[in-house]
């Protein structure tokens, strides 16, 4: 019996990279898992994988960014398993570009596939597991773990599109968690910093595996474990929060929050301004560093 034993669970974008290691821990763990992407044969190149290990997989490879395909990829996971639990809202796509560059098309194709790809399932979950809370008096017990990024979190350069999109998804899942806890339903985030076919680019050299064999910092198994919990009824209790997860590291971020304060307890004159900003900026703490997803 693992800790998913019962539960079945969406993983978008899981034909390779962290989805494919979500989707291996989660059926690992006793889940039923659909395993979307929209390479077909990556699909079920991951679903064999899983069955052959003896777990419960089914692969799709509808369109996230529509409500008709959320809705079938909801409709596959109940015909092959009765019931669905949870999402993990992973797929995802870079078209990286200086902002002075960057095209409609590639500003658009980043924001429809993460920002809109996280609400079409989530949407159309949240409406399945309300109508059951109606039907049945009974709160579920509903997941929606999303995938935000340092770049929303801290920016990053050439990435104006994708860090917009992430950092939007991080205040979706503060939306997500306030409204939806009636229901029993929580909404999480993950910050991940793993080696992707989205990072192995850019960041080659620095998230190579070890030639040593010594524990690979990097490998997207890292953050599976976290993704299992976060499916589990074990984590009722926890919603709202974004995890940024890198190797055997796991914290939680702190968010957009009130720096210090300069009160003049009056109306500020523009030409006093410029100290006082310059005296905010100095007692900000450092920005971070931004690597990975």
């Amino acid at each position: 019996m693992g800790i998913c034993t019962n539960r079945n669970i969406i993983v978008t974008g899981a034909g390779a990279g962290l989805g494919r290691a979500y989707a291996h821990a989660l059926a690992a763990e006793g889940a039923g898992v659909l395993v979307n992407d929209i390479r077909r044969d990556a699909t079920e190149a991951v679903v064999a994988e899983i069955i052959a290990a003896g777990g419960k997989a089914v692969a799709n490879s509808d369109d996230i960014t529509t409500m008709s395909g959320a809705a079938s990829i909801v409709a596959d996971t109940v015909a092959a398993f009765g019931d669905v639990h949870g999402v993990v809202n992973n797929a995802g796509i870079v078209r990286d570009r200086m902002f002075a560059s960057m095209s409609e098309d590639e500003w658009d194709g980043v924001i429809k596939v993460h920002l809109k790809g996280h609400f079409c399932i989530a949407n159309t979950l949240v409406k399945r597991w309300r109508d059951q809370v109606k039907e049945t008096g009974q709160r579920v017990s509903g997941r929606i773990i999303n995938t935000s990024s340092g770049a929303g979190l801290q920016g990053n350069i050439g990435q104006s599109n994708y860090s917009a999109a992430k950092a939007g998804i991080a205040s979706l899942t503060l939306v997500q968690a306030a409204e939806l806890g009636r229901y029993g339903i929580t909404a999480n985030a993950l910050a991940p910093a793993a080696r992707t076919q989205m990072t192995e680019g850019p960041f080659g050299e620095v998230m190579k595996p070890p030639a040593d064999g010594s524990f690979d910092h990097y490998a997207p198994e890292n953050v599976a474990p976290l993704v299992v919990w976060l499916c589990s009824e074990a984590s009722a209790e926890c919603s709202g929060k974004v995890f940024e997860v890198e190797g055997g590291k796991l914290s939680i971020a702190s968010g957009w929050k009130g720096g210090a304060v300069t009160d003049k307890k009056a109306r500020w004159q523009p030409a006093e301004l410029g100290d006082v900003v310059a005296r905010l900026i100095a007692e900000a703490p450092p920005a971070q560093k931004v690597y990975g997803t």
